[in-house]
């Protein structure tokens, strides 16, 4: 029971702060948060779907692969997972006034939000959705961290985007994956066992 409440709030907590780097920082100035996000948008502009909607059917498409690679139970915290995100980016964007700042600003700290939030989910062998769930899958049979093949799928997948949409999001949405990766595998090498018990022992 303890394991389950333990996993239930770091899933919450990743999800939750995914979506507040994403909703306050990364997407008010139209900048892909991940590989997801950039299919995305390839789906907006050529199929007219809404963003929320694509966001969705792509994250949700990647399940079928969390199933076979991963486990069902993996595909449940991953449901959980996209849900808490996505309502944390309906809440922070509709509920906290969100004035566009300073666009490297925002991406550094959005970033870090972002990295900090996904890392807790990779490290809790749950993925956030899209392409993220690859880079779990390559981190459990090639016994390394994900942040790498996180990074370079994402940016082959901006790439695309911005070949078609835009090339002014390019460099922001790499430096973006940059941060928000060496955040991923920084909190994936963290053992908060060790540190929960090092601090209760200082008690």
């Amino acid at each position: 029971m303890y394991q389950f409440w333990r996993k239930s709030g770091f899933v919450i907590a990743g999800g939750t702060i995914q979506g507040l780097g994403m909703g306050l920082f990364l997407f008010p100035h139209s900048i892909p948060s991940g590989g997801a996000g950039g299919i995305s948008v390839l789906l907006n502009h050529f199929l007219l779907i809404n963003m929320g909607l694509a966001l969705w059917i792509v994250n949700f498409s990647m399940l079928m692969l969390a199933m076979k690679y991963l486990g069902n139970r993996s595909v449940i915290w991953t449901m959980v997972a996209i849900t808490v995100t996505s309502l944390s980016i309906g809440f922070f964007q509709h509920i906290i006034p969100t004035p566009i700042g300073n666009v490297w600003i925002d991406v550094v700290v959005g970033s870090v939000f972002l990295g900090t939030g996904i890392g807790l989910l990779l490290r809790e062998g749950v993925s956030n959705g899209g392409v993220g769930v690859i880079a779990l899958i390559i981190a459990k049979y090639r016994h390394v961290y994900p942040g790498k093949p996180l990074f370079w799928m994402n940016g082959f997948i901006f790439i695309l985007t911005a070949s078609i949409i835009s090339w002014e999001i390019i460099i922001q949405a790499l430096l973006s994956q940059w941060i928000s990766t060496k955040m991923v595998d920084a909190i994936y090498s963290i053992n908060f066992h060790s540190v929960y018990t090092l601090s209760w022992r200082k008690k």
